[in-house]
């Protein structure tokens, strides 16, 4: 079996597709373990049947692991082999659907009062007004920010989509007063000797607003920050589809997610007792 012009063959396909480099990358490796295995079982990919697939995801104690080599997978029959009925009947280990603990606008500004630091306000500011995902935001040059128009363009975000979002006025200033003190060239964030910031220092930026802030209840990562933003334009009245725009989602559905977790939504649903004496 010749694994190399199949991984090849796959990687084509998948960008082809419009996945993203990352997701590539990981999934090409899944296959790359999975084609090895059987390797000296059978002559071509396209020979393994459903009960030796189910064999090799079974092994995969980790639903995180089974899932994503299920979808590599998935996608290598589908796209490289051209048999999309080889899953039909493969079922994964299903993530339970939790709803994050979002942070209260109160908790929100505690995290805003506690930072000193220019950077890491600008950091906070664009990933909670924004609604950004972390990469998004290490992406930002400074020509996607388009004063004129008060938009910020998000270039190839997740599976390579642009979408635009809203530039608060209340940035402009302290992007002005941030540049002139950090003086970064092409990105907006830029870490030590001029190149772009990590994810484990924008995580350690949150992280360390919100114990500073004194929240020590809920666990604060930096996409939550993201949870945040959607719910509270919620809260607010914001109109869903629009919501989803700003989020880049595929679908309604998965926006649909900061209804369920607004209070105020919940906590104006009338309930079936408003009829009833007790």
């Amino acid at each position: 079996m010749n694994i190399p012009k199949y991984i090849n063959l796959y990687r084509n396909e998948m960008e082809r597709k419009n996945y993203g480099e990352k997701t590539i990358t990981n999934y090409a490796s899944c296959i790359r373990k999975f084609l090895s295995r059987y390797n000296n079982v059978v002559s071509e990919p396209i020979k393994i049947n459903e009960q030796q697939i189910k064999e090799y995801l079974s092994e995969f104690k980790c639903p995180n692991s089974q899932r994503s080599n299920h979808s590599a997978i998935k996608c290598f029959f589908k796209y490289t082999l051209k048999q999309p009925n080889k899953f039909k009947y493969i079922e994964y280990c299903r993530k339970d659907k939790k709803l994050p603990i979002v942070l209260s606008v109160e908790e929100i500004q505690k995290m805003f009062n506690v930072c000193e630091n220019k950077k890491h306000l600008v950091i906070l500011s664009l990933l909670y007004s924004c609604g950004l995902r972390v990469s998004e935001l290490l992406n930002l040059k400074w020509d996607h920010v388009d004063r004129s128009r008060m938009i910020i363009n998000i270039i190839s975000g997740k599976g390579k989509k642009d979408r635009q979002v809203m530039l608060d006025s209340k940035l402009i200033p302290l992007l002005i007063e941030y540049w002139r003190e950090y003086k970064p060239k092409e990105y907006v964030l830029n870490g030590q000797f001029d190149i772009q910031y990590s994810q484990q220092s924008v995580l350690q930026v949150v992280k360390q607003l919100a114990k500073k802030a004194g929240i020590e209840n809920k666990r604060v990562y930096t996409h939550l920050l993201r949870h945040c933003s959607f719910t509270h334009l919620v809260e607010n009245g914001t109109d869903i589809n629009l919501i989803q725009r700003l989020a880049g989602h595929s679908s309604v559905k998965t926006t649909g997610i900061y209804l369920h977790i607004s209070h105020n939504h919940i906590s104006k649903i009338p309930s079936p007792l408003n009829n009833i004496s007790i």
